[in-house]
């Protein structure tokens, strides 16, 4: 699914930033770099700052329009600070992160970026579904590019490692209402056995074990242990 996410550098100046970009998308697993119209193309010193993601600025594409970049894309995310002359859908991080994942199972998508000093144009933001804005300190919220890559990229993996993390889980058995309303019978006529409680005055108890195994909520394997216990506490046992 990372595969699907397309990190798109929209006029980069500085062929560094190109490389720093690249080096924090390797570290957050996605690969899909889109360069639009670069100032420059990638060089030397991007490979310097790239640190061992070359190959992410090898694989890039280099187009000449954002157009040709997001195109096929059925979610495109453009970063900008919240304008008061373009109002538009905003999302914090979290949000887009989540939005891309989810939508990037089911078709590419794009996070796109604008120039280092003046970012994306109002017809660039245009072309976005929705715009992010990273809550950085108003007082000094100077990010530079790679920062603000990493950032979100950091959001898109959480969400997916999320994903990964449910669709691995085993499906959890839990015991059905009366499945467990028979092991608190069992548990009562185990605890009269043994004289734990008085034939007369059970409720007590037996209300707080309700509640602490309603709390603790045994899966299915579990309660079958549980009533394994009680069955061997009720045994007559051979004296030693």
């Amino acid at each position: 699914m990372l595969d699907q996410v397309r990190i798109v550098l929209v006029n980069t100046s500085h062929t560094g930033n190109m490389g720093s970009a690249a080096r924090a998308m390797k570290t957050m697993g996605l690969s899909n770099l889109v360069l639009v119209d670069p100032q420059a193309l990638p060089d030397g010193n991007a490979n310097a700052l790239a640190a061992g993601a070359s190959d992410i600025l090898a694989r890039a594409r280099i187009v000449p329009t954002l157009d040709e970049a997001i195109a096929g894309c059925g979610l495109v995310i453009g970063t900008s600070a919240r304008s008061r002359t373009l109002s538009w859908p905003m999302l914090g991080p979290r949000e887009a992160g989540q939005k891309l994942v989810e939508e990037g199972r089911r078709h590419p998508v794009a996070l796109v970026f604008g120039r280092e000093r003046t970012g994306l144009t109002n017809d660039e933001l245009q072309k976005c579904h929705y715009h992010v804005a990273i809550p950085a300190n108003p007082e000094y919220s100077s990010l530079n590019l790679a920062m603000a890559v990493q950032t979100l990229c950091y959001e898109v993996r959480m969400h997916w490692l999320e994903g990964v993390s449910l669709a691995e889980e085993e499906p959890v058995d839990y015991p059905s209402a009366d499945v467990l309303e028979g092991f608190y019978h069992h548990l009562e006529r185990t605890l009269l056995h043994t004289g734990f409680i008085s034939e007369g005055h059970p409720g007590q108890v037996m209300n707080k074990l309700r509640r602490l195994f309603n709390r603790a909520r045994p899966e299915t394997v579990e309660l079958n242990i549980l009533r394994g216990i009680l069955t061997s506490v009720q045994k007559p046992h051979p004296p030693r």
